[in-house]
């Protein structure tokens, strides 16, 4: 019996039981993992960029698809590293595809990418991209910093340490100043 019979008989069965017992909810299945190629669990993908070392992502499970070509992942954490191998920040979400002929990841669902300072960015969006080692969202973010100054707008780019955030539009901040660059 391979994998997806298994998942798919044990899904089955949970159903039926969960019939009989009124007094159980019904079970939750979630459609993606009937298409995938793998179902795999508690899973650490090393990123690199020509053979360095840029990100080590963690995921509680994750889902692959297009021979294994792009990885649908939940509960992420990613450490992104330095091209010198120091830590360059970290970053949560809910949920992250990765892309592995690209190299990128798009990260979904209560962003939050905290600097080795302490600083802290927040999203609802945000791609990495491990070649410009830079993190870049169009969707709205607020960034705080240790001394409770914010910076908030629609659409970013900046390196994951948050050490140059560049804001696209809406830019708004709270007890800094900010440059708006002419177009």
């Amino acid at each position: 019996m391979n994998l997806r019979a298994f998942v798919c008989a044990a899904g089955i069965a949970a159903a039926v039981t969960a019939c009989n017992d009124t007094g159980t909810p019904e079970p939750r299945f979630d459609s993606a993992a009937d298409s995938a190629d793998q179902i795999l669990f508690g899973v650490d993908l090393f990123v690199t960029d020509g053979g360095v070392r840029r990100a080590v992502v963690h995921a509680d499970s994750a889902y692959t698809y297009e021979e294994s070509t792009r990885w649908e992942m939940r509960q992420v954490k990613a450490t992104f590293f330095k091209a010198t191998g120091e830590q360059d920040g970290v970053l949560t979400s809910l949920e992250a595809t990765y892309n592995t002929r690209l190299g990128n990841m798009e990260a979904r669902g209560n962003v939050v990418v905290t600097a080795s300072d302490g600083r802290r960015l927040e999203s609802p969006h945000v791609r990495y991209d491990p070649a410009r080692n830079e993190i870049t969202s169009d969707s709205t973010f607020t960034s705080r910093d240790a001394q409770g100054r914010t910076l908030s707008g629609v659409g970013f780019v900046s390196d994951p340490d948050l050490r140059t955030v560049r804001v696209l539009r809406a830019a708004r901040s709270t007890g800094t100043k900010v440059t708006i660059p002419p177009r």
